[in-house]
């Protein structure tokens, strides 16, 4: 092997460890205050939640099922099982949308009761 195929080899096996790491499930964690709902997009910022109408708020975030954040205009006019939480205003202003595992634990079970 030569002397520089060794560091390309170190950095591709480095390289495949990161993406197999990144690919693991990780169990999310949900404040205290976090409620279970259907939501739907309807007329930004306003959405539907389990036939409720509310609103996003400013700055409001959503996390998809990879944990990575979504913008409401990318979720179309799906509707999405979800943890949430309001502000005090009361509008939305964290959406964790659910994988097929988190949707079959009660919401009692996923809350944090440290974490606000």
């Amino acid at each position: 092997m030569s002397a520089t195929m060794r560091p390309i080899r170190l950095l591709m096996i480095f390289l495949l460890a990161t993406l197999a790491f990144s690919a693991m499930a990780v169990e999310r964690d949900f404040p205290a205050t976090t409620l279970r709902g259907k939501l739907t997009i309807t007329d930004y910022p306003n959405v539907s939640m389990s036939g409720n109408v509310l609103r996003l708020s400013p700055g409001s975030r959503i996390w998809n099922t990879q944990q990575l954040t979504q913008i409401p205009s990318s979720l179309g006019s799906n509707t999405y099982l979800v943890n949430y939480t309001l502000n005090v205003q009361g509008d939305i202003d964290r959406v964790w949308i659910l994988t097929s595992d988190e949707a079959g634990v009660k919401i009692e079970a996923q809350r944090n009761s440290l974490k606000r």
